[in-house]
């Protein structure tokens, strides 16, 4: 079997920026797709990449483990002075030389600095006819615990990935990344739904991703209805100094698993918990970065 990898789009703004590159075949489903499928227009889907996709998340009772990390960029934040004509201390030196600015506060700033890093990787794809609100449900279950982990403290990098095998002309692997959340960036909540829950992100924009590649490649990926399954991201798909990461399994099509929020969310706090990512009530944690 032959693979078929594109180069890691390693933003957000990057992901977005292929999505929007003109396609190099006709009628493909990025684009040209009916809004119902898709879940939104094109122009809906590219508004809320921007803009994110603001619904509310779950509450969880489960806890955060102690989880594998690798050096990287994190955020936090330190004190600064900041001098104005009020504040709560005088500098002294500035006083006496009469400059009006001499009292100094100090504030809180964001910081980028090096770190600790926690790393997942989310396959986007799915079949054909998984309909909306098992994307959903599934979806914001995952966010839920992705923004958990966050509000725990966790430096945290999230990566969406396109897998699936492909029959057309040759027999290979189709596969690409695209990171939704870097570690030195604000948490951007709507944009964590957005990529994990909305199925215009993979109807709309992973599949626009590959409408643009190799005339050769699109064609043959966009007369397969974009691949078959299995649709599993390994941790060899991400970047190549990333060797330790979180991989989630794909999205399956057992429909009761997750037919409502609640099944999705203790389905997934399961999964969570096989990973060591999260403690649940009365369990033990298992050990372990794929499921």
């Amino acid at each position: 079997m032959t693979e078929c990898t594109l180069f890691p789009l390693r933003s957000w703004q990057e992901f977005v920026e292929a999505a929007q590159a003109p396609p190099t075949i006709r009628h493909g489903a990025g684009r040209e797709e009916g809004d119902d499928w898709c879940g939104a227009s094109w122009e809906e889907a590219l508004r809320m990449a921007v803009d994110g996709w603001h619904v509310p998340l779950l509450e969880t009772a489960a806890a955060v483990a102690e989880l594998g990390t690798r050096s990287g960029l994190g955020v936090g934040s330190s004190l600064e002075p900041s001098r104005d004509v009020t504040g709560s201390e005088v500098d002294v030196g500035a006083y006496l030389a009469g400059e009006p600015e001499c009292m100094v506060d100090a504030v809180p700033r964001q910081t980028s600095h090096r770190g600790r890093v926690v790393t997942f990787l989310v396959p986007a794809v799915y079949s054909h006819f998984v309909p909306h609100d098992v994307i959903v449900n599934r979806g914001i279950a995952l966010a839920t615990l992705s923004a958990a982990i966050v509000r725990a403290g966790h430096s945290v990098e999230l990566w969406s990935g396109f897998a699936a095998q492909l029959n057309v002309l040759w027999e290979s692997r189709c596969s690409a990344v695209a990171k939704v959340i870097s570690a030195g960036e604000a948490f951007d909540a709507g944009r964590l739904v957005f990529a994990l829950a909305h199925p215009a992100m993979l109807r709309r924009l992973w599949f626009s991703v590959w409408d643009s590649q190799d005339a050769a490649i699109a064609r043959a990926l966009n007369s397969s209805h974009y691949g078959s399954p299995p649709f599993s991201c390994t941790v060899e798909d991400l970047p190549p100094e990333i060797e330790d990461a979180y991989v989630l399994p794909y999205l399956d099509t057992d429909m009761q698993r997750w037919k409502t929020l609640e099944r999705s969310l203790s389905w997934c706090e399961q999964t969570f918990a096989e990973l060591g990512l999260v403690r649940q009530p009365g369990s033990h944690i298992h050990s372990g970065h794929t499921a």
